[in-house]
């Protein structure tokens, strides 16, 4: 089993959650799932020591949760766990989150292991930068690491804003060398760098103010410390093997964050700007979703999505998503059992290369929740990024046990 670098603190720090919340809290729940969700990859591998077509995943995310003080106090404690049969670095320990949280009448305090999400898009989402991805358990970057935070909400009629101090860093997660999914070279995360000489220590901040004015939602965000996405040197190591470095330099990003409803169109936009990794330069992302409810009176909503994804850096930058089309369709069905499917694709302009989703869910019983996604890379060439995955296809089935 791995582990990342800041596991013996997160257990020190799980311990000391768990000490409180025994002395200090009358009303305790527990909640969370279990999950069996097995993944098939019909290509062959397409580098060394890739493991074949199926891997066997189990995971766990129990959840306690203990309030007093007429509910203004409260304790939120998330652990993660998974295993792998194939991956060794895809089996891990996290501790999603683990905050304490007062609340008064205009303010929130919350201190601890947090998860922030700031965003409005469907395909990416670019001012979301607090917390750290969870690369090994999936490709999209819906997956986060508890970030160590102190955070500040202030409630007012002119909006909310938070203030956030972070004091510590995490390393994003990738696929060991036996894991699907991962570039030709393997990052060797042993080899990490970091622009501050501070390194994972670095404190960083971040701000953001949002509010609601008429049929807009808007947010405007800042977030100034050590990148959550990394650059790679390829370097060689001792034994002359071939390997990517993680580098995380220092960054200053100022986003914009809205979305307005008008008469069945969600209307989503993220911009920002950011400084670090070289020159300024601008990225967004924006589109529409626009919704046809109880279609032919069936009680089905079909939604028709469409984004449009721009980085100012081009082919020059970290992200493949320079000049790209989104477009896709969700499907929800408004049963009991919350049937709902979402399909789209994703298409290069330059090179057309191309990948699909589907993702489909649905409730079994009281208690258990199927889910199904299906991923494909097409139509790539040799200067496509997605063309390291060619051979990646992917079917995953998720039975999760909730309670």
């Amino acid at each position: 089993m791995s582990f990342t670098r800041n596991a013996r603190r997160l257990a020190i720090l799980t311990t000391a959650c768990v000490a409180v919340i025994a002395t200090r809290a009358p009303a305790v729940e527990l909640s969370g799932y279990v999950s069996f969700d097995p993944r098939v990859f019909p290509g062959d591998p397409l580098y060394a020591d890739q493991h074949e077509m199926a891997s066997l995943s189990l995971s766990a995310q129990p959840e306690l949760y203990a309030e007093w003080a007429d509910g203004d106090q409260s304790l939120l404690f998330v652990p993660f766990f998974r295993y792998d049969q194939q991956d060794s670095r895809r089996t891990h320990v996290d501790v999603r989150e683990a905050f304490y949280l007062m609340v008064g009448d205009t303010w929130e305090l919350r201190a601890g292991l947090q998860k922030v999400f700031w965003g409005v898009t469907e395909s990416q989402h670019l001012v979301d930068v607090i917390n750290q991805t969870d690369a090994v358990e999936d490709v999209d970057g819906e997956d986060k690491l508890g970030q160590p935070s102190v955070s500040l909400a202030l409630i007012h009629d002119w909006g909310v804003l938070d203030l956030y101090l972070l004091p510590g860093f995490r390393e994003r997660t990738f696929p060991g060398r036996e894991g699907r999914l991962r570039p030709p070279l393997y990052v060797d995360t042993d080899l990490t760098t970091y622009e501050s000489d501070t390194e994972e220590w670095h404190v960083d901040w971040a701000a953001r103010w949002s509010h609601t004015l008429g049929a807009f939602d808007l947010g405007v965000s800042h977030f100034s410390g050590t990148n959550r996405e990394p650059g790679f040197a390829p370097v060689v190591t001792a034994g002359g093997e071939p390997v990517l470095a993680p580098h995380y330099s220092l960054i200053d990003q100022t986003g914009i964050d809205a979305q307005a409803i008008t008469a069945g169109w969600l209307w989503k936009l993220e911009v920002v700007n950011r400084y670090g990794d070289g020159d300024r330069f601008a990225a967004l992302t924006g589109g529409f979703e626009y919704t046809f409810a109880n279609v032919r009176d069936t009680g089905i909503d079909i939604g028709l999505l469409g984004e449009y994804l721009w980085d100012e850096r081009g082919e020059d930058g970290t992200s493949p998503l320079e000049d790209d089309l989104f477009v896709a369709t969700r499907v929800a069905l408004n049963d009991v059992q919350d049937t709902a499917i979402l399909a789209g694709v994703m298409v290069d302009r330059d090179t057309q290369g191309a990948s699909g989703l589907v993702e489909a869910s649905r409730r079994v019983g009281e208690a258990w929740k199927l889910s199904l996604e299906a991923r494909a890379v097409f139509g790539t060439d040799a200067a496509d990024p997605l063309h390291a995955f060619r051979q990646d296809d992917t079917f995953r089935i998720d039975l999760a046990r909730y309670f």
